[in-house]
């Protein structure tokens, strides 16, 4: 069912020397999924220090990575093979690590601490399956449940409540109802984890495609790491161009994205300002003027709380601030757009049309036939080299302008910005002869 040469090669050693060792956690659940591992956990009755000594003598590396929890890595290939003593965890005070870690000898004990029934089956290569908690049984339904008492499994771990969501969400399971219970119960966990650890797990459910599912079924634990989240909910826009609340117009946008996470991303927060700057005219209509200034604050905010790389929160913040600039079906415009946000052109058109299918069908029909032929010469745009989009693609660079007599400084930038824009517009052929006697003309 598994087959890896150098894990296989950790394992038969392992039992020539008088361990039992298998495979052990997610690489048999995907393997049982049809899914290729990519990495291979192994558990083994051998303390850590006997692991190493085998090893080592045997030639490998070994890297004791975390042996006070009985943790080794085994290097093969330049590869790093985790190999953990079978083991069962102390007490929990921090919702997160174990204070301490006993080494047992039974496969079965060590199994009985992991989190989902899923992620608690052993392999070996001669023997098989060994699964005493109904992984096997759950996968072939769909289902996310806990080993043992759901509580305790979130009481030891809050981290396992996106867990059990993101795996959810990944392969589009049902969460178990005792274990969806207590992940609604536990919820306030969440705050005793680290904001790294949130944003990497809460990434990791949003970039699949049936994420919204679980916001709509979760909403109020998604609520306790992003707070801002739930104004949207229940806010009706009164509007001719929209047919949901805030919140559901944005489930239905998300349904609408590709698995991408700076799309994704951008989506969730893109209309979050709307309750914050709304007015109602004397027909009951509402007005969300200004949304998109909030709403991009209101993004930064949140990935800044949750310690989003910068790159990701510059991207996320442009896409917000003009995902309704509704860019015109001509050339031009699509450069004009290149030229604004860059290597997220196509991004910011797939948030539009997914905006777009989030709103009234009758009111947007057209313009989601115009989008698509939008993304089209956006990507023939790009992928045209001779298409001067970036200042990289001038004919000039900055050398040529201070050759012209200008300073060096910030203003040479300042004067390449302005024969880009000049030259995207069509005002100016991008020849080095003609952008130089511009530069003379004017400066």
């Amino acid at each position: 069912m598994i087959y890896d040469k150098n894990a296989n090669e950790i394992i038969y050693t392992l039992n020539k020397n008088g361990y039992e060792a298998y495979y052990v956690g997610g690489c048999v659940r995907d393997a049982l999924l049809g899914i290729k591992p990519c990495d291979f956990d192994i558990t083994t009755s051998a303390k850590p220090e006997e692991t190493s000594a085998i090893f080592r003598r045997a030639g490998y590396t070994v890297i004791e990575t975390g042996i006070k929890h009985g943790t080794v890595s085994v290097i093969f290939d330049k590869k790093s093979y985790e190999v953990t003593t079978f083991r069962v965890d102390g007490k929990y005070s921090d919702s997160r690590h174990p204070e301490s870690v006993e080494f047992v000898s039974s496969l079965k004990e060590d199994l009985a601490r992991r989190d989902f029934t899923v992620n608690a089956m052993a392999y070996h290569p001669n023997t098989g399956i060994f699964d005493f908690f109904g992984g096997r049984e759950d996968l072939k339904n769909k289902f996310i449940r806990c080993v043992g008492e759901p509580v305790k499994r979130f009481e030891e771990d809050a981290l396992r409540i996106l867990r059990a969501l993101r795996f959810a969400s990944r392969y589009d399971f049902t969460i178990e109802e005792n274990t969806s219970n207590a992940i609604k119960q536990c919820k306030a966990l969440l705050d005793n984890i680290s904001a790294e650890r949130i944003y990497s797990e809460f990434c990791g459910i949003l970039i699949n495609s049936s994420c919204a599912k679980f916001f709509r079924n979760y909403v109020d634990v998604f609520a306790v790491i992003i707070p801002e989240i739930l104004p949207m909910v229940g806010f009706e826009q009164k509007s001719r161009w929209h047919i949901y609340d805030v919140f559901e117009h944005t489930m239905v946008a998300l349904e609408n994205t590709p698995d991408d996470l700076i799309v994704k991303l951008t989506v969730l927060f893109h209309d979050m300002g709307k309750p914050i700057v709304f007015t109602e005219d004397e027909q009951g209509f509402r007005h969300f003027k200004g949304h998109q200034k909030v709403s991009c604050e209101i993004a930064e905010k949140i990935l800044r709380r949750l310690k989003a790389d910068n790159k990701t929160r510059e991207r996320v913040y442009t896409l917000v601030l003009h995902h309704d600039d509704r860019i015109p079906l001509d050339e031009t415009a699509a450069l004009r757009l290149i030229r604004r946000v860059g290597e997220d052109a196509l991004r910011a058109i797939y948030v539009e049309k997914a905006d777009n299918l989030g709103q009234n069908p009758v009111m947007v029909s057209k313009r989601y036939s115009e989008l698509n032929e939008l993304q089209k010469m956006v990507e023939k745009l790009i992928k045209n080299d001779e298409a001067c989009i970036y200042l990289s693609d001038l004919a000039i660079s900055g050398k040529d302008v201070i050759a012209c007599g200008i300073k060096p400084g910030p203003r040479v930038g300042e004067i390449l910005n302005i024969l880009l824009e000049e030259v995207t517009e069509k005002r100016l052929p991008n020849e080095r002869e003609a952008l130089v006697d511009f530069i003379f003309r004017l400066f």
